[in-house]
This record gives C-alpha cells, structure tokens and sequence, in this order.
C-alpha cells in the first residue's frame, strides 16, 4: 500500500505571539519579497507559468491549459440571487470595473479573468445599512466547453452591516477575480462556497481592502472540482481593521485544492486571524495552503496569528503547508502562526469505540470534531448547516471505501 505524504509540517510548529526586538522572517522565504511582485490589469503583462515559480510551484499547470491560454471566450455562468432590500446587484464596464478594483491583479488567471471578462458585476451595499439576511449569489456551470471569465466587484460602504453567500455548483472551467472594499466602520462576511462537479476547474483570486474600524470574515470552503486554487490578497488600510479568514476544504482522490493567503499590514494597531482546516482522504488528494504575512515598518502594533491543521484519513494522500511571516518593525502586538498535518488520531477512534459507538459513526465524531470550532466562527446559520452537511457527504465516501474492505 502506498505511504502517505506529508510536507512542509511533518512536525507542528508554534510559533508564540511574542513581541520582537528587530525585522523578523520565519518560515519558507518567498523567493521575491511577496509585496513587490508583479500585479497588473494585463493578461499582457504576465509571462507563462513554468512551475518554477514560487506562486505555481504547487499547482498542476497542464490542469490549467485552458485559463492559462488566456483567450477571449462566450461562455458564462448561470446564476440566480436573492437580494435583500437597500442592496444593488448591476453589471458595470471594464473601465468603471478597474477603477474599482481595490488591488491589481497578481497572477496571470487573474489578469486574463479581467482583461476577458467583458465587464464586472457590481455588488453594493449603501452605507448604514444593517442587514439581517445574508446576500445570497448561486453560480452553476453545465460543462466545459471553453473557459468562463468572472469580475466581481463588491462595495459596502461606511458603518454598514452585511453578509454575501457565492456559491459555485455544476461543472465548468471558471477564472474570476473579486473584489471587495469594506469601508469604515463597517462589518461585513462573505462566503464562497466551491461545491463542483468532479471534473470542474476553478481558479479565482479574491482582493480584500479593510478600512478604518472595520471588521471583514472572509469564509472560503472548498470540497469539489478536479482542481480549486483560491488566491486571497488582504490590504488593511485604516487603524483599527479586523480581518478574520476562515477556511475549511475535504479534498478527495484525485483532488487538487489549493488556498494561498497574503496579509499585508500597512497601517498601525490593525488586527489579523487565518484559521484553515483541511481533510483528505484517497489516493492522490493534494492539498496546498500557503499563508503570507507582511507587517511594514509604518505597522506598530500589529496584532496577527495564522493556523492551519490537515487531517489525513487514509494513505495516499498529501498535505503541503508553508506558513511565511516577514516582520519589519519590532513595535507589534503580537505574530505567529501554527501549522500541523496529521493521521486519523487512532487513540480518538479507540477511546470511543470502547464507550460502544460504532467505528463508522466514531469516525465521523472525530472529524466533526475536528471542524466544530471552526464552523462556530462563520456566524452564518445557514452556511454553517451546509458546511456540515457537506462534511457528512465526505465521510459517506469514506464509510463506502470501509465497508468495501
């Protein structure tokens, strides 16, 4: 039977949130400082991957053929929305689309998805307005006929309150970028949700800007598709931002999901938690989460903490998690980070099972388990019902692959 793979945290690492004398770097070094690398509007701009590039090094370029071609195409994406009172859905220019975007792109998928994508849709949320259902967006794909390029604009404006569900269900070959500026004051939570058909690609990178005061939780969970990578890209521009980023993905066999985040501390007293969880199970799942974060000079103050635990419930699998921290100034509040892959806990399963619970229904405990604190934080009822039942569908591939043995 093949071994199973794990990279980059064999070994846990905890990293204390202490308060540091000078600049500071922990982790796999990026090979170009992670601010200063090429962002663009573009397509032009950008060479073609090799997968030599600390960005792709992870990624199977040959899955990604299609969207790395970055050619113009016709297809599109369904969608339906529920939309509260007081919020504006519309499509917007390029033009209009670009002034907008709150960070240039930073990859070539990303790029193309604006340069293709013919125009954005423009979610806007007034300031002051407070609401008390989420912003519901269902995108579904019926095939891989040609790639579809998405831009997504979201704006809440100052002292409002809101959430925004995108889900992303069928089969498609998908590039987007999204942008979302949360003005000050404001609090808001989106949740993407990637929930393909088996063979479905998806390459998205989403653009964050948190102002003054405000608090953004950016949720991503990921359990379909041959391949999903999700970039996120965070500017925290004004004293007193919150930034929360949670995770949660069940990659099966065959599976690729790959979650990159970047962090970029560019004003005092500014906040910032990272919290993903992964598990994986067969042969040939591969996942990949790549945490960057950077506390510039003018930073003082900063308060940040990155995590991210794999659960590995069968052989063959793989885990690839590299955490990175670039510090500038010795003023902080507090940074660190924890990563950590390991087996099903086998001491769990036993200490259950000799209470009279079932194996089948012991592993299912475990991971619940192992995802309970993490679904508490999305903050979101009906978000958090779906993540577990999605969880509960994961498992039933595992509990097949058992009683088949």
């Amino acid at each position: 039977m093949p071994t199973t793979e794990v990279t980059a945290s064999d070994l846990s690492t905890d990293h204390s949130r202490a308060r540091l004398d000078g600049a500071h770097s922990h982790g796999v070094v990026p090979q170009t400082d992670r601010a200063e690398r090429l962002a663009s509007f573009d397509a032009a701009d950008f060479p073609q991957p090799t997968g030599r590039e600390e960005e792709w090094r992870f990624t199977p370029l040959p899955r990604l053929r299609g969207i790395l071609a970055a050619q113009p195409s016709d297809q599109h994406l369904a969608w339906e929305t529920s939309v509260p009172e007081g919020v504006t859905i519309t499509e917007i220019t390029s033009d209009d689309a670009r002034s907008r975007t709150v960070l240039k792109p930073a990859d070539l998928a990303a790029a193309a998805a604006v340069t293709n994508a013919d125009g954005a849709i423009l979610v806007s949320v007034p300031a002051g307005l407070e609401l008390t259902e989420p912003i519901v967006v269902d995108l579904s794909g019926t095939g891989r006929d040609g790639v579809v390029w998405g831009h997504v604009v979201v704006e809440v404006g100052a002292n409002a309150h809101a959430a925004l569900v995108v889900t992303h269900a069928g089969s498609a070959e998908y590039s987007s970028e999204v942008s979302i500026d949360v003005a000050d004051g404001a609090t808001l939570t989106v949740v993407s949700i990637q929930d393909w058909d088996a063979d479905a690609v998806h390459v998205s990178e989403h653009d964050l800007q948190v102002g003054k005061d405000a608090t953004l939780k950016h949720v991503v969970m990921t359990f379909g598709g041959e391949l999903v990578r999700i970039a996120v890209n965070a500017r925290l521009v004004g004293e007193g931002a919150n930034l929360e980023l949670v995770g949660a993905y069940f990659t099966d066999a065959g599976q690729h999901q790959e979650h990159r985040l970047f962090v970029d501390h560019a004003v005092p007293r500014a906040r910032s938690r990272a919290t993903y969880k992964g598990a994986l199970q067969g042969e040939g799942a591969h996942a990949v989460w790549v945490g960057d974060v950077l506390i510039r000079a003018e930073a003082e103050g900063t308060d940040t903490y990155e995590l991210n635990r794999n659960l590995l419930l069968s052989e063959g699998a793989r885990a690839d998690s590299v955490p990175n921290l670039e510090i500038e100034t010795g003023e902080i509040e507090g940074a660190g980070h924890a990563s950590a892959t390991g087996r099903f806990d086998d001491e769990q399963l036993f200490y259950l099972m000799a209470r009279g619970i079932p194996e089948i229904e012991a592993r299912r405990l475990v991971v619940h388990g192992f995802f309970a604190e993490l679904v508490r934080q999305i903050g979101v009822p009906s978000v958090e019902a779906r993540l577990l039942a999605s969880i509960e569908k994961e498992l039933a591939i595992t509990v097949g692959d058992e009683t088949a043995r």
